[in-house]
């Protein structure tokens, strides 16, 4: 097992690894940008290496500062968490040739499930179900795409190959509009993610958002973790998560499951993993992976038992997973609400310093967080602040735990998305369940502001 793990990431992903490294007695480097110099994290670390001043590219995307401050400090190790560098494969492979281990895929695995063509070819090869569409890139020739689209049937979207984070797409429904489409598409995709290759699959008008956890090592051990449903969300961000996916036959995630976990096995895949699905009329279609640990990881460990951040590390280690498929355990009902630094309904951005925060608690509640009284939240990173979790024996009782728990959660001095969160969990639709991709944005736009 490793002595010393050097965390390169911020806020609540941050804190949550360094717990992880304290509890199998690994010291736990922290990096941190002059910006998150007051972090907890930092202060609670058993060192800590500024790497830069506030923005991103000179600090948390600063590849060569990162390593330096694993070879100052004698870290053996690099966990990425998720965003910054976690899905970049030349900063894994930078790793892995300066003598460090990368808590992650390898660089190879990053790259081809990185790029989508690539990823669903990959996929495909492996048995595992996708979105009908093209065979990979499209051509540059306007009549070959149009009959490629008329193949595969309108509405269609058009896809950035690099993208991610839900941008680089676009809904065609007609062929007039098809090949401007396209052009923009690939534009966008070129100047956002320095690559402007766009493919083309079936747009469903209809789906639900669902992913499968997975978790392989380097003894040929793969399993999946069961799945999460994260149709709540705006703008392509998840918003609320939930595990298991409310009135999906069991018997249809264990074989998506079974799948993913022998597609690991194929592609000779390590560590934590997320097959991202879209779900309608009963079957699974395959969007992308995603090469790291997740945002919404914790409901997977409530409902399992198993901590995914530890058995990342175990596996980076060279350590066999210490359980197999038939030992894992699906229990109860998880839900995590996000919790961002933001205006509830014009989701402007809402940084400063936090006058009070009182977190929620009793049975089932879960609360992971960096804030803390008197924190300030700085501009230049994402607003998420913290998530909220809630576990119950049933979805009816973890959405009771979750009404108390944002009831009880106390954020002074700037504003957050709670409200939002609060209105969503009395909604009468998503509290019976199965609410497609497009719920929240229609649920926003016909909404009636509730009185205070």
């Amino acid at each position: 097992m490793f002595k010393k793990i050097l965390v390169a990431n911020r806020g609540e992903i941050a804190l949550r690894i360094q717990r992880a490294c304290r509890e199998l007695g690994i010291k736990a480097v922290m990096v941190y940008s002059e910006a998150d110099r007051d972090a907890k994290y930092v202060k609670l670390a058993d060192e800590a290496v500024c790497i830069g001043p506030a923005p991103s590219p000179l600090s948390y995307l600063n590849m060569p500062a990162i390593i330096s401050a694993a070879e100052v400090t004698d870290a053996e190790a690099i966990h990425p968490g998720y965003g910054f560098l976690s899905e970049n494969a030349d900063f894994a492979e930078r790793v892995e040739k300066s003598g460090f281990t990368f808590i992650g895929p390898t660089p190879e695995n990053i790259r081809t499930m990185g790029d989508k063509v690539s990823a669903k070819q990959a996929m495909i090869k492996a048995g595992v179900p996708c979105v009908p569409g093209s065979d990979g890139e499209l051509p540059d020739d306007p009549a070959l795409i149009k009959r490629i689209a008329k193949t595969i049937g309108y509405p269609v979207i058009i896809k950035a190959s690099g993208g991610g984070g839900g941008r680089g797409m676009r809904v065609v429904h007609t062929e007039a509009a098809l090949i401007n489409a396209v052009q923009m598409t690939k534009a966008e995709a070129g100047a956002a993610f320095g690559n402007p290759a766009v493919y083309m699959e079936k747009y469903l008008q209809n789906p639900r958002h669902v992913e499968i956890q997975v978790l392989a090592d380097t003894h040929k051990n793969a399993v999946y973790l069961g799945e999460r449903d994260c149709s709540m969300q705006r703008r392509h961000q998840k918003v609320i998560e939930e595990a298991p996916a409310p009135g999906i036959p069991r018997r249809l995630i264990e074989k998506i499951g079974e799948r993913c976990a022998a597609a690991c096995k194929k592609i000779g895949y390590r560590g934590a993993g997320t097959f991202e699905f879209l779900y309608e009329n009963g079957e699974f279609y395959f969007i992308e992976m995603n090469t790291r640990v997740q945002v919404e990881h914790p409901i997977t460990e409530l409902i399992t038992g198993i901590d995914i951040v530890r058995t990342q590390i175990m596996i980076a280690a060279g350590e066999k997973m210490p359980f197999t498929q038939r030992q894992i355990e699906f229990k109860g009902h998880a839900i995590e609400c996000r919790v961002n630094a933001e205006d509830p309904y014009k989701f402007i951005p809402s940084p400063g310093r936090i006058s009070m925060w009182h977190a929620p608690g009793g049975p089932g509640v879960r609360v992971d967080t960096h804030v803390y009284n008197n924190y300030f939240v700085p501009p230049n990173y994402d607003s998420m602040i913290g998530k909220i979790i809630a576990y119950g024996d049933t979805r009816e009782q973890a959405m009771a735990r979750m009404r108390t728990a944002l009831l009880e959660t106390v954020v002074e001095g700037i504003n957050t998305n709670i409200p939002l969160h609060q209105d969503l969990m009395v909604d009468s639709k998503f509290m019976e369940g199965g609410t497609n991709i497009h719920y929240l944005e229609e649920w926003l736009t016909h909404r009636t502001p509730n009185k205070r």
